[in-house]
């Protein structure tokens, strides 16, 4: 996961710092169902989970994107878009085969008229490691960061 003090992390890199983020979730999702569903309510204790993963994503992503070393604001942000696709991919191929959801329950967490705001996850999933990276990056007037 970690890349040398020279060279960014590729590919496999990406990948695998995305794994933990899903410790984060489960964990999350478990804290959600024993301390917040009963005193808050379903839709309630869906939406406190879903700023508290968030919280809990940023502080992991402002961790990790100094050892992945992306190159550029580009490569940070395909770190992004690919984090997407596992998030999603994950999500509902885990959430339909193995956790047993219809698939539209799962295409129902993203109502936000119900209250729901799951997609801002998926989002801050993406927008993150571009964020994090233009933060944490010295900008030294030279570059417009893009490359």
């Amino acid at each position: 996961m970690t890349a040398s003090p020279t060279r960014p992390a590729g590919l496999g890199g990406w990948v695998a710092a995305w794994l933990p983020m899903v410790a984060i979730a489960i964990a999350n999702g478990a804290a959600r169902e024993a301390w917040l569903l009963a005193p808050l309510g379903e839709t309630a204790a869906h939406q406190v989970s879903t700023l508290s993963a968030i919280a809990l994503f940023g502080v992991y992503i402002w961790w990790v994107m100094p050892r992945l070393r992306p190159a550029s604001l580009r490569q940070a942000a395909g770190i992004g878009g690919l984090w997407l696709a596992m998030t999603l991919a994950f999500e509902f191929l885990f959430g339909h085969f193995v956790a047993g959801q219809s698939w539209a329950a799962l295409i129902d967490n993203y109502n936000l008229a119900t209250g729901r705001l799951w997609p801002l996850i998926p989002l801050w999933v993406a927008v993150a490691p571009p964020l994090v990276h233009r933060l944490r990056t010295p900008y030294n007037g030279s570059s417009s960061k893009l490359v």
